[in-house]
């Protein structure tokens, strides 16, 4: 059973007291973070390595225990280490399969598309009637991520899903501060053209 403390400790201290042998820190971490790195790399792979995600989900996992003792609060927080994490070995698999295969879509069970959108296009929230309508746009925003190049989609998906300033996203890809910026502005560009039926006035989108 998790002790009451763990529960108010930030993230950096969960993992300093992991490292020093306490299980019931990973414990409280996991729980927290689960969800949101499980629907980052679902949504980084896409469709097509849907079958692929809870692999590297728990790939990510394995490897942020196996680095539990190098973890390093002063040159990262631990969500941002654990997202590079998750990042780097979904783009790994990018890499490697090609994306050629073509998989069934990824299961969105626990995660409202509709929500994500609102965030992610600062759009406000719908009224009682529009819902199906904004949950089939949260199910064509997937598929416009899906068709973005890998590398603008993890832009997009670390600034939105993570909250990865440009200076972030610039440093932990190793990219230019303008390239950074670019690659996300494009990613936005991309996907508001691929929404632009639901991201029309009411009444016209219909």
């Amino acid at each position: 059973m998790l002790q009451r403390s763990h529960h108010d400790l930030p993230d950096e201290v969960l993992m300093q007291a992991y490292a020093g042998g306490d299980s019931a820190a990973f414990d409280q971490l996991y729980a927290r973070h689960e969800a949101a790195l499980l629907r980052f790399v679902r949504r980084l792979l896409g469709t097509r390595l849907a079958a692929q995600a809870d692999e590297v989900f728990q790939d990510t996992w394995m490897r942020i225990i196996g680095a539990r003792a190098s973890f390093d609060a002063d040159r990262a927080g631990w969500r941002t280490w654990a997202f590079t994490i998750a990042h780097n070995l979904a783009m790994d698999r990018l890499r490697t399969s090609g994306r050629e295969q073509s998989l069934e879509e990824a299961s969105t069970e626990g995660d409202d598309p509709m929500e994500w959108l609102q965030e992610a296009l600062d759009l406000a929230h719908p009224p009682a009637d529009d819902l199906a309508h904004w949950r089939a746009a949260g199910r064509q925003l997937l598929h416009c991520l899906d068709a973005l190049p890998d590398a603008q989609r993890a832009a997009f998906l670390l600034h939105h899903e993570d909250g990865a300033s440009v200076e972030d996203l610039a440093e932990r890809l190793g990219l230019g501060f303008e390239t950074a910026k670019s690659r996300l502005r494009y990613a936005l560009a991309k996907l508001r053209g691929c929404m632009q039926h639901y991201l029309a006035p009411s009444g016209a989108a219909r």
